[in-house]
């Protein structure tokens, strides 16, 4: 009999202290006003309009545990019944040792592998992607729980560098397992290392190891330190999704539902209008809950699904992008 993979759960969190575009805004005014005034032109065209930090004694594992702990609820499993736990950060909690095993030991999954996927806001279609194929192939897996998470205001300077509006701290989560019909269906996966250099963190690791001048300065915490044009995602999106249809021997107008990186709604928008699909086959959080990096696709698709907006047999596409920069989709048809 054919082994295929689906998804049998999902799980959200969102931490409790908001702080919205005018706190934020109050921050940035104690910099300069014309910094408190970029703020609402950024809500203006990302859609952005507050978002929410975890607690200061909180790490990306304890985000990464509430949003894994919802999805097996949602799975009707327990802990003990994982046998892998990806997880999708690029706020790590340590260098090294790598999250996902903070993240299995504190959830309590003593049968589970780990590992990490440091795709940025790729990291969940790329983690699905992976989860899917070790699904289908190894019979001795059973379940799978994928969680993206982010806690990116933690390496920021919040209180002075604008860029920091666009971090927001959740973890969402999903658990996959084997069913007897097509679930997973493709995927489409592309990167360009030669945008490394745009936005990161770039003192702290062994490129430059951290130092008293280099905390000084300021190059250990996240910068965004040349844009990224548009066609980005204007045009890699619409890539990943057209090549993840061909993929699957599917036409993208059978597309039923898309959940996308929840940075910009306008680009969501544009990239909808190119597809020739209907902006109500996209939903957006990034206006409750703002951007959350590798935790957005997981939280939006589970907010569709409260929603109502996704259901069973419906084929949904999930497309990220991440700072470096790496592209993913992948396809699921919902059991």
């Amino acid at each position: 009999m054919a082994r295929y993979a689906t998804i049998l759960g999902t799980g959200m969190y969102i931490p409790e202290n908001e702080i919205t575009n005018e706190t934020f805004s109050q921050w940035m005014g104690e910099t300069s006003e014309k910094l408190a005034g970029v703020v609402f032109k950024f809500e203006a065209s990302s859609g952005i309009k507050t978002r929410f930090y975890a607690p200061d004694d909180w790490a990306t594992s304890d985000l990464a545990v509430e949003a894994g702990k919802a999805a097996i609820a949602d799975a009707g499993l327990t802990a003990e019944d994982i046998d892998l736990v990806i997880v999708g950060t690029d706020s790590p909690d340590y260098i090294t040792p790598a999250t996902s095993v903070v993240t299995q030991y504190k959830l309590g999954c003593v049968n589970a592998g780990t590992w990490d996927v440091g795709c940025a806001c790729a990291s969940f279609p790329t983690a699905l992607t992976q989860a899917a194929g070790l699904i289908a192939t190894n019979p001795h897996l059973k379940y799978i729980l994928v969680i993206g998470a982010y806690m990116m205001h933690k390496l920021a300077d919040v209180k002075h560098d604008v860029t920091s509006f666009f971090y927001g701290d959740g973890a969402g989560a999903a658990v996959v397992g084997a069913t007897d019909k097509p679930g997973f269906i493709s995927s489409s996966i592309k990167a360009d290392g030669s945008y490394h250099k745009h936005w990161g963190i770039y003192s702290g690791g062994t490129y430059e190891p951290a130092t008293v001048e280099s905390v000084e300065a300021g190059r250990t915490k996240v910068k965004l330190v040349t844009p990224f044009p548009p066609t980005v995602n204007h045009e890699g999106w619409p890539a990943r999704v057209r090549e993840c249809a061909a993929n699957g021997g599917f036409e993208v107008s059978d597309i039923d539902h898309i959940i996308f990186t929840q940075v910009n709604i306008k680009s969501i928008g544009i990239v909808m209008e190119d597809l020739g699909l209907p902006i109500e086959k996209a939903h957006y959080i990034m206006d409750k809950w703002g951007y959350m990096g590798s935790a957005c696709l997981p939280i939006a698709f589970h907010d569709a699904i409260a929603q109502g907006k996704i259901t069973s047999g419906m084929r949904v596409v999930f497309c990220g992008s991440g700072v470096g920069y790496n592209q993913a989709a992948a396809c699921f048809i919902m059991s």
